[in-house]
């Protein structure tokens, strides 16, 4: 059963392995050795260690040569094998040689020890839960540790009020009660001793403290291209088909321009999304960037169908979650699919190397910092009062009216504040009396946590390094894995090499941004490769509509979930309504808001009645097998 909720991660191949102490169990999609004999519960040469392993370890080939020197004899050509035996050679430190995406879990039955193990940035998720007779039950998705009976569905207030102030939920806080996150770069060991406490292995705040220092600008520019050289060439091994997600932003170009540097016969194709609404879509820029470096390229305008979408997406979330880019990204993954198994995406551009609008409120906050914040608040009344609210996307009348609002706070706490949904005085009013106090956690105490790890770097190294701890794995790094698994599509992120956000991390400042212009150093690294449009246009950002949504298509159906009595047991409906009516009438815009609302409705609903879909793929069946004899 719990393997069964997993098919869209793994439609080729499943099965279950009884192994006395420990039952692993896995679904597959099959992209390196799609041979059978590469599926999983996959056992290491002396059938001593099993694993269970979802994602791709891109420097498999380096370490398979290692281990066959040793003297290990490969019975396949999967980097599931390499990863098996590393174990088996360097214990746990074998992560520290892994240079891919991965949740993985070793059953050592010589040590009756389980390893669990999460890849650097967190690209892949892995969950687990302690059973009533002390066990420890994991999974990658929320929706298949429900099939277990002692996993509980509670929801945990703490989470629900970080998700109203941030429309994600931060992963040291997990949506239900009694269920655990691995972190990032991070491992533990089970031995039935007692919970386990996670081990970090790898973490970026020293790469922040220890600035590296170049001959010149170019030098610094020529080895970021390098890295990304590389980063693309290791992702683009693939025995089925590889794609890449095009927007025609410098992330995504840059990744392009790379897969085009290095392909000398047949080129992958590029993908996009389209819109209607014109300060939304982006399609003639990815076909613009397409078309200059001469790759097939196809879009879609997308069109929404939402009374079977939203219930979707919600369930293939996970988790609360309500960024609008959900929307595209999952569309363009259903289009992709139809003809790439692997996809490449230009996600952590905007962390790495200081990309986005927040980071310039933070530089403006830095400047005007010497008046008093009497005068913010003036400036923020004027603003509220002359200027007409608009729809449009990262509209500047919704920045303003932010960065006003945030600017007289200190740095950390102001690059808070400009990603917060519900203010903590709307929270107050919106969330039930009896539901207070722990619903009205912010996580705000997260984020100063994580700048405090950094606290002698600059103000934009330390929002910087919290975006990577807390937005990049638990919003944008969420959002890629669940839609393209949704449907059964691998998404691989170059620009999330771990020596690349090494690199950046040790970056002095300046070479990021440099006085306004975000992606200094990434912009430079492209010269000659993507065209000067690219470098000088505004960054716009792959969201969606939803303010426009809210008051067409989508109306009537979004105004029903939020009026569901269920929501009733966490929030006064009153205040929903009161939500609705300024949206409708533009004196504010609530998009963001309810569409938070709308999920979080969708989301109780199917944990209470333990809602399940059908995949969108067919799927192998699952086997139950034993576990075979050693030769």
């Amino acid at each position: 059963m719990m393997a069964d909720r997993l098919q869209h991660r793994g439609p080729d191949a499943g099965a279950v392995v009884a192994l006395g102490d420990a039952v692993l169990g896995h679904r597959r999609l099959a992209v390196i050795d799609t041979n059978v004999h590469a599926n999983q519960p996959m056992a290491d040469s002396s059938a001593t260690n099993w694993i269970v392993y979802n994602g791709e370890t891109y420097n498999f080939r380096e370490l398979r040569a290692e281990l066959s020197a040793k003297g290990v004899h490969f019975k396949t050509r999967s980097d599931t094998e390499v990863v098996i035996e590393a174990y088996k050679a360097w214990g746990p430190a074998c992560v520290k040689r892994f240079n891919g995406m991965f949740a993985l879990a070793v059953w050592d039955a010589e040590n009756r020890t389980l390893f669990l193990a999460r890849d650097r940035l967190g690209k892949k998720p892995l969950f687990w839960s302690r059973t009533h007779s002390g066990g420890i039950v994991f999974a990658s998705e929320v929706k298949s540790l429900l099939a277990h009976p002692d996993v509980r569905r509670d929801p945990n207030p703490k989470a629900v009020g970080q998700f109203l102030s941030l429309n994600y939920v931060l992963g040291s806080t997990p949506a239900l009660e009694g269920l655990q996150v691995l972190p990032p770069g991070s491992y533990i060991l089970a031995d039935g001793s007692g919970g386990p406490s996670p081990i970090s292995y790898w973490d970026l705040a020293d790469a922040f403290r220890n600035k590296r220092t170049f001959k010149s600008e170019r030098a610094a520019s020529e080895e970021l291209r390098a890295l990304i050289d590389d980063a693309v060439a290791c992702r683009l091994v693939s025995d089925v088909p590889v794609g890449i997600f095009l927007s025609g932003g410098i992330d995504s170009s840059a990744v392009a321009a790379s897969v085009r540097a290095q392909s000398a016969g047949d080129v992958p194709h590029s993908f996009s999304i389209a819109f209607t609404e014109k300060s939304y879509n982006e399609a003639e820029e990815a076909q613009a960037m397409a078309d200059y470096l001469n790759i097939p390229h196809h879009d879609q305008t997308m069109e929404m169908d939402p009374e079977n979408t939203l219930a979707r997406m919600v369930y293939y979330a996970d988790t609360p979650f309500a960024d609008t880019s959900f929307f595209p990204t999952y569309y363009l993954a259903e289009f992709a699919r139809r003809n790439v198994t692997v996809a490449l995406s230009g996600d952590g551009g905007d962390e790495l190397f200081c990309g986005y609008e927040t980071y310039s409120a933070d530089r403006m906050r830095a400047l005007a910092g010497w008046l008093p914040g009497g005068v913010f608040k003036l400036a923020s009344r004027a603003v509220d009062a002359a200027l007409p609210v608009s729809f449009d996307k990262i509209s500047f009348d919704y920045k303003i009216r932010k960065f006003l609002r945030g600017a007289h706070m200190d740095a950390d706490s102001a690059h808070y504040f400009w990603r917060t949904i519900f203010e903590a005085k709307d929270k107050a009013q919106l969330i039930r009396r009896d539901r207070q106090p722990d619903a009205l956690e912010d996580g705000k105490d997260v984020f100063l946590t994580h700048a405090a790890a950094v606290a002698d770097c600059h103000p934009l190294d330390r929002a910087m390094y919290t975006d990577i701890k807390t937005w990049l794995v638990d919003d944008i790094l969420l959002k890629l894995d669940r839609t393209t698994m949704a449907h059964s599509l691998e998404a691989r992120t170059p620009l999330l090499d771990y020596r690349i956000a090494e690199f950046a991390a040790s970056l002095p400042v300046a070479m990021k941004m440099r006085r306004m212009t975000k992606k200094y150093v990434l912009k430079q690294s492209q010269q000659g490769r993507v065209p000067d449009w690219v470098m000088t246009r505004p960054k716009r950002g792959f969201n969606a509509p939803v303010s426009h949504w809210l008051t067409g298509q989508l109306r009537d159906m979004a105004q029903d979930i939020t009026r569901d009595r269920i929501l009733d047991d966490w929030l006064e409906l009153s205040v929903v309504d009161r939500l609705w009516a300024d949206h409708e009438s533009k004196r504010e815009d609530n998009g963001l808001k309810l569409l938070g609302l709308i999920n979080f409705s969708i989301w109780l609903r199917q944990i209470r009645e333990n809602q399940v879909f059908a995949p969108l793929r067919a799927a192998a069946p699952t086997t139950m097998q034993s576990a075979p004899q050693s030769d």
